[in-house]
């Protein structure tokens, strides 16, 4: 009995052959389409990965070219992406959605504007669309699209008709079955192996690139802090002689009884002691530590008050033409930062004429048109030179912040770049046009204002007059106008004062004549000895000869204080000066005494 039912229990075990074969078989291909859409959707997922990442490492990379509008850094980012096969077109757009730099291979196309959006898969392409952000405040700088190269679908469906073959084959031959799972499982492995290898390489990828990214921020910033740390000294330097200029002059008004005169000088010399205050407000406001001023201002007559400051701002040599018709529309600007930014483009044309020439500087009322780039009402302010014109090159790079042409010590390179930024602070646009030898015009386009021209403020009254005492002084100053106030002042005081541009020329004129009763000199001067060391030479040759020094450079001036030098900060008045002047000499006097 028992030998004759294990062949009935094996036969009735045979038709479960087919059934397990075809449930096999069900069971295969439910598996292997499932397999096929999961690799088909993780495929889809690591390409999106793979662009987002790139297109973030893009839109880090050219956010300091968008923030400065270097659309040429930002162009040679996007072309070194060329070198990736896998890129089929890229894209960097401004803040407006405009296009300013792009890659595209052949018989690929670029939207000329761009606005964020979800990846999409189109034609075979991956497309990404990016914001680029500023770091730290997140201020939207602009897009980067970025289109990559997807396997066609075909070759992905090849592929997964051939794991399909190998799952029909199994269903039919078991052994083979195994075979073909097995294989199919060191395929996925693979495949998983390589996409973790690829995902490893983009982290790798991406960690250094902002490494570099950091990097390169840095150096940037170490360089930017380098140029602003020379540079403040000096601008400092300047506008303190500025304010020099006006203060001395205007010591020098109240001491005079001749009316021209007083008309003459009065108010020229006011709105440039005005102008030096204001110089302070406007760099803190251009390191943002001060807010800017706005007034709604008729720019004919602000122009006009600016002719005495250019007058004393230009050479002789050079002739200011003002063609300010009447009607002009208000607009609403700082009225520092405007009487600066006329300042900076006047002198950088004084400097482009160096054997004299004509500044022309006119305005006019613009209607806005449709269509146009910039839409609306503008006042057009146009300055006009006669110099020597600047290179294309040179002209695309005119409103970089730090950028000058001019030697070392003769230019910050902060002149153009404030007159950009009062632009657009002012909600308006500025614009450079100039070829060799043809001059330069610099146009300034101010939005019209609909609101009431605000009130004038007060002229200051008069000073009062300092003493007066005898002597002789040397005087050792570089700057022609502060030297010529200065000069005016001792003689007001009743000292006859010598001058020397610097201190070589001092210690010659010392050479030959020793008959001085004091020494005042700045201390930020051309040349290898500066006022500093010129007090400690002659200290040494002429011990009894009481010095006094000078600055409005707040380095200097902790540098004099370290070496018990007696020193006077500019700007000063001229009882400021007098009392300088009698503690110096009553110093010295009681030192020799005592000797």
């Amino acid at each position: 009995m028992s030998a004759s039912a294990a062949p009935e229990s094996h036969r009735d075990r045979r038709p479960l052959f087919p059934m397990i074969a075809l449930a096999s078989v069900v069971v295969l291909l439910v598996a292997g389409v499932s397999m096929a859409a999961f690799n088909e959707r993780l495929y889809a997922m690591q390409k999106v990965r793979e662009a987002t990442v790139q297109a973030d490492i893009l839109a880090a990379t050219v956010a300091a070219p968008l923030a400065f509008d270097d659309e040429q850094a930002a162009q040679d980012y996007v072309e070194a992406l060329a070198a990736n096969p896998e890129i089929a077109a890229v894209g960097v757009y401004d803040e407006r959605g405009a296009r300013v730099a792009s890659y595209q291979r052949v018989g690929e196309t670029l939207p000329s504007r761009a606005a964020p959006g979800r990846p999409v898969f189109q034609g075979g392409r991956l497309a990404v669309t990016m914001p680029v952000v500023q770091e730290g405040d997140g201020l939207a700088l602009g897009l980067v699209h970025l289109r990559v190269v997807v396997e066609p679908v075909g070759r992905r469906l090849g592929r997964y008709a051939g794991v399909g073959l190998l799952i029909l084959m199994a269903s039919v031959v078991l052994a083979v079955l195994g075979v073909g799972q097995a294989q199919l499982g060191r395929a996925n492995a693979e495949l998983r192996k390589r996409a973790l290898d690829l995902a490893d390489s983009n982290r790798q990828l991406q960690e250094q690139m902002a490494e570099r990214a950091k990097a390169e921020e840095a150096l940037r910033q170490s360089q930017k802090m380098e140029a602003i740390g020379r540079l403040t000294g000096g601008v400092a330097h300047d506008f303190n002689n500025l304010l020099m200029v006006a203060s001395s002059g205007l010591d020098l008004l109240d001491r005079t009884e001749d009316p021209e005169k007083r008309e003459r000088l009065k108010t020229g010399i006011r709105q440039a002691m005005e102008r030096g205050a204001g110089l302070t407000s406007q760099l803190l406001a251009f390191s943002r530590r001060s807010a800017l001023k706005p007034q709604v201002v008729d720019l004919a007559a602000r122009v006009e008050g600016l002719r005495m400051l250019l007058d004393r701002s230009l050479r002789e040599d050079i002739a200011v033409d003002l063609n300010l018709p009447e009607g002009l529309w208000p607009v609403e600007i700082d009225v520092n930062e405007f009487e600066l930014a006329v300042l900076n483009i006047a002198v950088n044309a004084r400097d482009a004429m160096p054997n004299g020439g004509l500044i022309t500087i006119a305005a006019s009322n613009e209607h806005g048109e449709e269509g146009s780039p910039v839409p609306g009402d503008f006042v057009c302010l146009t300055i006009k030179d006669t110099g020597e014109g600047m290179t294309e090159e040179v002209a695309a790079r005119v409103f970089e912040p730090f950028f000058t042409t001019k030697g070392v010590g003769r230019g910050t390179g902060l002149g153009l770049s404030q007159v950009y930024g009062f632009a657009r602070s002012s909600h308006g646009h500025v614009e450079a046009e100039s070829r060799p030898g043809q001059g330069t015009t610099v146009s300034i386009h101010l939005p019209r204002s609909h609101k009431p021209l605000s009130a004038v403020e007060p002229t200051p009254g008069p000073r009062r007059a300092a003493g007066r005492a005898k002597g002789r002084v040397l005087m050792v100053e570089d700057d022609d106008a502060v030297a010529s106030m200065v000069s005016q002042m001792l003689a007001q005081l009743g000292y006859r004062a010598s001058r020397a541009s610097t201190a070589d020329a001092a210690l010659k004129v010392l050479e030959a004549d020793q008959k001085f009763d004091l020494v005042f000199s700045d201390m930020v001067m051309p040349g290898d000895m500066d006022g500093r060391a010129l007090a400690r030479e002659i200290r040494r040759l002429y011990p009894h000869l009481p010095v006094l020094l000078t600055t409005g450079y707040s380095e200097a001036a902790a540098q004099a204080a370290g070496d018990g030098l007696r020193l006077l900060m500019k700007p000063y008045r001229i009882d400021a000066l007098a009392a300088a002047v009698k503690a110096a000499r009553n110093e010295a006097g009681t030192s020799a005494a005592s000797a």
